[in-house]
């Protein structure tokens, strides 16, 4: 497939890798010079210097021969731009990055097929973590109906120690580990893993087993009563507005006493701080306790970095943080920071699924993996339509972790037929990920 990205930022340098080193005909346009030069010695793609709105610019990258082009600039008019010009060139599919939600009405009559809102996908996410307090990751597939949650084993977990064969003999309700990422390398589980204290588990559930899974990792269960959000970001500001929606208490800590006047005078119900939120006497009056939680949303990696550390200093039950770089992830997980966030892998999640072949309805990619958990639909005549899950020889790196039939969720065994229609969730490694897909042609 030939794919034309527009912006080479984080967002746009991170899908140029992963696809790239899928062996996809990938082109980038950045307008920074420098920045274009970095990209081009780190990345295995054509990088071309120029406006990636500009006909002349787009012609140069023969935009017209590309399957697919992916705006993603920080700049959301480029963006559209670049969707508009390329269309009218003769691009097959056009996918803009547009976060202001004004500029959304009508997009298609300007070239943009499909939008994509990082700012939103993030607000849902950070909703999920509030309801699972404490757990790392939580994606929902199947119209919310299955989920993926990951977190840390623990040491009063009854999977510690154990192989995961052994681990479901002990439990009376359904559930299928997909994956452990352990020191950094995953591996997609079987019954004969053996989970470790500090391994970094996914787990599918049904959502009404969602509930299940801190205790079955080990942690400590502290229903949320209050949510410290700090920053004013865009994502800061959905964030509040879905958390509020959901019926808990809301402070927001922002250093920008302007910005949180102009907000408390267009939100009732939060309380807004206007304060430093690494300063531990911002949240002294509040008596932080086990039954609050702080969502660090800035800008800025550092600040989201120590306002976590002094929440969980100050007593504060969870946090998470808002990154750009994905390095931190890895290095910080469980050293004050139990969950993270990311604009650029919401982005990655809402795009790969028009490069993945098949029917697919969504892609998750991970903060510290390379994997990806695919929902995908079998086709009537797909090649596994009518065998059992252990008939089907799947590659060694990939797991089926969900089934949907008629609007009804389940976690499948080794004796479940798959039937036309059925939408399944894999967890699979990069490796892995062109195999599956050849099972549904």
């Amino acid at each position: 497939m030939r794919i034309v990205i527009v912006g080479a930022g984080a967002v746009g340098s991170s899908l140029a890798e992963r696809l790239s080193g899928e062996g996809q005909d990938v082109v980038i346009i950045e307008a920074d010079r420098k920045r274009a030069a970095e990209v081009q010695e780190n990345h295995d793609a054509l990088v071309i210097t120029g406006n990636g709105s500009s006909q002349s610019v787009l012609l140069e990258a023969e935009v017209e021969k590309a399957d697919l082009l992916i705006a993603v600039s920080d700049n959301d008019g480029a963006n559209i731009l670049a969707c508009h010009t390329a269309k009218g060139l003769g691009v097959k599919r056009t996918v803009a990055r547009v976060e202001d939600p004004s500029l959304h009405e009508g997009l298609e009559t300007l070239g943009v097929d499909v939008v994509i809102n990082t700012g939103e996908a993030g607000a849902r996410e950070l909703v999920g973590l509030v309801r699972q307090a404490g757990v790392s990751d939580l994606v929902e597939f199947a119209n919310g109906q299955l989920s993926l949650i990951g977190g840390t084993v623990q040491s009063a977990s009854i999977l510690a120690g154990r192989s995961l064969a052994e681990s479901r003999e002990l439990t009376d309700w359904d559930w299928v580990l997909t994956a452990v990422v352990r020191d950094g390398v995953t591996t997609v589980a079987h019954g004969g893993s053996v989970i470790e204290e500090g391994d970094h588990i996914l787990i599918m559930v049904t959502a009404e087993n969602a509930h299940r899974v801190g205790s079955l990792i080990g942690l400590a269960h502290h229903p949320i009563r209050r949510v410290f959000i700090v920053g004013t970001t865009r994502l800061a500001v959905r964030s509040v507005e879905h958390i509020v929606n959901e019926g808990f208490d809301v402070i927001v800590v922002d250093a920008d006493r302007d910005r949180c006047r102009t907000l408390a005078e267009q939100y009732a119900r939060p309380l807004f701080v206007c304060g430093d939120p690494t300063d531990p006497e911002t949240y002294a009056d509040f008596d932080p306790s086990e039954r609050d939680m702080l969502l660090a949303l800035t800008g800025w990696d550092e600040v989201n970095i120590v306002a976590c550390l002094v929440a969980k200093a100050q007593g504060m039950a969870t946090t998470v943080a808002r990154f750009s770089r994905i390095d931190y992830v890895a290095l910080l997980s469980g050293r004050g920071i139990d969950a993270a966030v990311s604009s650029r892998l919401a982005a990655a999640n809402a795009i790969l699924r028009f490069v993945r072949r098949g029917l697919i309805h969504s892609v998750a990619t991970f903060k510290d993996t390379d994997a990806e958990a695919i929902e995908i639909e079998a086709e009537p005549h797909a090649r596994l339509v009518g065998k059992a899950v252990r008939e089907l020889a799947l590659p060694e790196d990939a797991v089926i972790g969900g089934l949907l039939r008629s609007n009804r969720a389940m976690v499948p065994d080794g004796e479940t037929i798959i039937e036309p229609r059925d939408h399944l969730i894999f967890f699979a490694l990069p490796d892995a990920i062109h195999e599956v897909e050849r099972l549904f042609t």
